[in-house]
């Protein structure tokens, strides 16, 4: 299906989220929509699958001018999305989400649509479990049971935002596959991103936007240089950061053994230096989520203790590990991290550190998420609803909450749905931090960030938890194999070794 945006225009308030669009995408084609974030990406995508409205402007489908006042309607007319967070009931079956939507919903025979999800599946490889229950599955496992579902609903486009946003390597390999069988069988694939390596690696044909505007559009093969300066309208320069771990332990795991359900994690020692950065790698379900969530209070370890600042806080509740100077951002930005409902001044009201008082200042609240806004680049203002901010906003906005007071950080995923520019800003935010002291364990599905920014790296494989690996002596291709499972005896072998080091 060949896609068409005239002079398409959206506000909200005082935004021009998109300004004056216009321009094609022929069927067959893998089309990569690339923007920093705020700049228009995901709206666009939403007035093209009928989440909303255009303000002005006309979307054109094989030549013929349409309405798509819905996203049932976009279906209607072979359209589909793919969210960053996948739209599906996680209490439900495969087979049943897999239905949803369809005419007859629940009351479809179940065995024959088991055979064609089958048939379906086996084209791109896909394995899944019909009768799997989808708060099992991986994020990736999800997408990609949202793209049969779309596929069986009709879709010719599928339209797919920041879809690589928290899968592993291997998922994101297995996605690409599947798009370039699509686009074999002259489907449209439009794929919505800021990650520069994903667009070059996948996409025909870029459309770059920027604060909303439509300022270029570039072939494969990609010269990177001119993506980032369509992309931010200047070259950025990565440089590696420096080390300020020191010899003060704040936090220090003993013996420690957790069950989560599939996932067992024994016999883990550890210990955390102030100003420390540690990265833990690993596929999604390999354990790291569990630790990380056993080390701020949220999931009670079977046995072993959790040590901060000299204080065992073991079996203690996510509210005093806060009061010990404990901090932890969640991936789940709405569901756990923000309070969906509530604007961004209403944030920073309830999460100051001011000495609470009988009437709220709403004057000073103000100023204060003025001062936050422009100080960590949130596209928003203090009276903006959190949920109507692009992921990336909603991200920024998560991490301006954490306190100054905190002495460790337990982030999942930091700069999931940032722009590279984004990305270099907040980890030197994150740095300026370790400076003073503060101490950082973090997730990430982006080995390349895991490498870069951390002083050692906990490999994580199917509830293994490596020693501490030094992110200076170990290389991409290293921590890839560690990831899948290989390479693992000689840590076996060297744990003696290990052992002695940490008790001398």
């Amino acid at each position: 299906m060949k896609i068409g945006f005239n002079q398409i225009n959206k506000h909200f308030g005082e935004v021009h989220a998109n300004v004056d669009i216009n321009f094609n995408i022929q069927s067959g084609m893998i089309y990569g929509i690339l923007g920093e974030n705020g700049a228009g990406k995901s709206t666009l995508m939403k007035i093209l699958s009928g989440f909303i409205q255009p303000d002005s402007g006309e979307i054109v489908l094989d030549g013929r001018v349409v309405e798509i006042e819905s996203p049932a309607d976009a279906i209607k007319f072979g359209i589909g999305m793919l969210h960053q967070d996948p739209l599906d009931f996680p209490p439900m079956q495969v087979i049943d989400n897999f239905i949803a939507g369809q005419e007859g919903g629940l009351l479809l025979k179940h065995k024959g649509i088991i055979r064609e999800f089958k048939a379906l599946q086996e084209q791109f490889g896909f394995t899944l479990d019909p009768e799997a229950y989808v708060d099992t599955l991986t994020v990736g496992e999800r997408q990609q049971l949202e793209i049969l579902r779309l596929l069986w609903l009709g879709a010719r486009v599928l339209i797919l935002d920041e879809p690589t946003t928290g899968i592993s390597v291997q998922q994101k390999e297995k996605l690409f596959a599947a798009l370039r069988v699509l686009a074999q069988q002259e489907k449209t694939v439009v794929f919505v991103s800021h990650k520069l390596e994903d667009v070059e690696v996948l996409c025909d044909k870029v459309a770059v936007l920027r604060n909303g505007c439509l300022v270029g559009e570039v072939e494969s093969p990609f010269d990177t240089d001119q993506l980032v300066e369509l992309m931010f309208g200047k070259l950025i320069i990565l440089k590696d950061p420096e080390s300020v771990s020191g010899d003060e332990i704040v936090f220090e795991l003993q013996n420690l053994y957790i069950e989560q359900y599939p996932i067992t994690i024994e016999n883990v020692n550890f210990r955390l230096h102030a100003g420390e950065v540690i990265g833990l790698a690993g596929m999604e379900g390999s354990g790291q989520d569990v630790l990380l969530r056993a080390c701020a209070g949220l999931q009670r370890p079977v046995s072993g203790r959790v040590i901060v600042n000299g204080e065992d806080l073991t079996g203690k509740n996510y509210h005093e590990f806060i009061r010990k100077g404990v901090g932890f951002l969640p991936a789940s930005r709405l569901e756990e991290g923000l309070v969906p409902g509530l604007t961004l001044a209403e944030h920073f009201t309830v999460t100051s550190d001011e000495k609470q008082k009988l009437f709220i200042d709403k004057t000073y609240f103000r100023s204060l998420s003025e001062q936050m806004i422009d100080e960590y680049r949130i596209i928003g203002r203090p009276d903006t609803p959190v949920e109507s901010l692009s992921g990336g906003n909603q991200q920024r906005a998560a991490l301006s909450l954490l306190k100054d007071s905190l002495s460790i950080i337990l982030l999942e995923h930091p700069t999931r749905g940032l722009d590279m520019e984004s990305s270099i800003y907040m980890w030197d935010k994150l740095r300026e931090r370790c400076k003073r002291g503060t101490s950082i364990f973090f997730i990430s599905a982006d080995l390349d960030e895991v490498l870069r920014y951390s002083d050692r790296i906990l490999v994580f494989f199917s509830g293994r938890v490596s020693k501490p690996q030094d992110s200076a002596a170990i290389d991409l291709d290293q921590l890839g194999l560690m990831i899948g499972g290989k390479g693992w005896e000689q840590e076996i072998a060297n744990e003696e070794t290990y052992e002695a080091i940490s008790n001398a």
